[in-house]
């Protein structure tokens, strides 16, 4: 029996749905690592090597108690101070990360802050006033993407509807101000390494992209003030011709549901922006050079994708914190497939494949059924609070470590192919750094003015009573050498902590 016919892609890229693509011009995405340890100083010195190489965006790693709204001194941040990340506590750590580096000549900073992308926006525009930088001349990306924190990477500070709020404090102050700035990168990314399918991952991810938009909307935004700014963050795995068409089907979706649900009126906002990173739970602790082939290919379904940004995990990230070699080898991969294999010639170089096309309408009927779902359920933060999101990864986690437990699923050097691991060089991030970064701390404490971080921290706890937007009192205080800690202390006071709970 011959396979059903499929439908030949009938739009040519750049025109709506863009399932072929944003834009005719093939082009190159922005090469961006992700990196971050120790101490600002530290960092800095591995993003300035990086940028020799020919890095043309960076993202920020910060460590846990940073994302968790607590300063290096806090005794819950004990022993993990730099460790998967860099250490920030105030603008000063800021100003000694970004050193040396000419804001106006990257195309992207980039960062994981979800419960603390207010303070992350306030301490660049505070960082581009001081050197008289104009912030539109350099693209910040903020992820402030806290709803999936909740129920697929664990960061989330406040109850779920106060970090809502706080993410689109973030939205609308950007869009309003500083529009070249990303301020939410909806991130499915993270749902994906929490063990989701594909579907899921494109359908939690726009599901909670509804949720920012509509509290953007009742503010008084329109559609078009906000979706032309978001990226969307998804995951490269290894699934190729799949992966291809998840990248073909988000597209699609994006630009249906702005277009036939928002009524947008600019082509911006129904064209999808991806930042593409290829899959960290991919990568085996055991014979770890393996992983250099499958970042590769999944490098390459990202660029034949049409990402527009794209990161490529070091080999050695299943071991640490990625050596300096491993991160330029990392760079180098997403360079040949730019530069050596002629796949950003043509844009949608597989479109017409009988197998992508059908993989990509399959995939978009799919994500509208579950999204559909979501939306009868109440909605992002209803299947949040109700736990239906973090039930549903959990079963798909499950049915994965299953599948490569009983050898269904192979994974060469962990289930097929075994062999002893060769000793790899590890990262080791210097032991004396946490100290280092507290007494930092302490000399910031020393030199700023006390009576005007008291008079900014009042004014923030005004705002944040009041109910209106945070960011401009959040500025003043970061002005002032106000530590993360300190901000999000006075915010717990307002909006008290997250606490789980699950009916579903």
């Amino acid at each position: 029996m011959s396979a059903t016919p499929v439908d030949q892609p009938t739009e040519s890229s750049g025109q709506y749905p863009y399932t072929r693509g944003i834009s005719s011009d093939p082009g190159v995405w922005t090469m961006g690592q992700y990196a971050g340890f120790g101490t600002a100083a530290e960092t800095n010195a591995r993003f300035r090597s990086l940028l020799e190489q020919g890095l043309t965006g960076f993202s920020v790693a910060l460590d846990l108690p940073t994302q968790m709204g607590l300063d290096s001194d806090n005794p819950f941040a004990a022993g993990e101070v730099g460790k998967v990340g860099v250490a920030i506590d105030s603008l000063a750590d800021i100003e000694v990360l970004m050193e040396g580096i000419e804001l106006d000549k990257i195309s992207q900073v980039r960062t994981t802050a979800n419960s603390i992308g207010y303070i992350w926006a306030a301490m660049f525009e505070v960082l581009a006033e001081k050197r008289g930088v104009d912030p539109n001349k350099f693209g910040m990306f903020i992820q402030n993407d806290v709803l999936k924190e909740y129920f697929a990477r664990g960061t989330q500070i406040f109850p779920a509807p106060a970090g809502l709020k706080l993410s689109v404090d973030v939205i609308e102050h950007v869009a309003t101000n500083i529009p070249r700035w990303v301020p939410l990168a909806m991130s499915g990314y993270h749902i994906r390494e929490s063990g989701s399918s594909a579907m899921q991952e494109i359908a939690f991810t726009f599901s909670d992209a509804r949720a920012y938009l509509d509290q953007a909307i009742e503010r008084g935004m329109s559609v078009d003030d906000v979706a032309p700014t978001v990226f969307t963050f998804l995951s490269s795995n290894m699934e190729f011709m799949p992966e291809v068409a998840k990248f073909r089907a988000a597209r699609r979706v994006w630009a249906k549901l702005m277009r036939e649900t928002y009524g947008s009126k600019d082509p911006r906002s129904e064209q999808l922006r991806i930042f593409a990173f290829t899959a960290g739970s991919s990568l085996t602790a055991q014979q770890p050079l393996n992983n250099v082939v499958r970042t590769s290919i999944e490098a390459l379904a990202a660029a034949m994708g049409g990402c527009q940004t794209m990161h490529v995990c070091a080999f050695d990230e299943a071991l640490g914190v990625p050596t300096e070699a491993a991160a330029t080898l990392a760079l180098r991969t997403q360079q040949i497939v730019a530069f050596e294999t002629g796949v950003t010639d043509l844009v949608d170089p597989l479109g017409g494949s009988e197998l992508l096309e059908r993989l990509t309408d399959e995939l978009e009927a799919e994500v509208m059924i579950e999204m559909d779902k979501i939306a009868d359920l109440g909605g992002a933060l209803a299947c949040i609070e109700s736990g239906y999101f973090a039930t549903r990864l959990s079963d798909s986690a499950f049915e994965t470590a299953t599948a490569i437990d009983t050898g269904k699923q192979k994974v060469v050097g962990v289930n097929s192919f075994v062999s002893d691991t060769a000793e790899f060089e590890v990262f080791t991030i210097d032991q004396e750094s946490e100290a280092r970064q507290i007494e930092a701390l302490l000399h910031t404490k020393e030199k700023r003015d006390q009576s005007q971080v008291t008079h900014t921290l009042e004014g923030l706890s005004t705002a944040a009573h009041e109910g209106i937007n945070i960011v401009p009192a959040v500025v003043l205080a970061v002005k002032a050498y106000a530590t993360v800690g300190e901000i999000t202390d006075v915010l717990r006071e307002v909006y008290g902590k997250w606490e789980p709970t699950s009916n579903f």
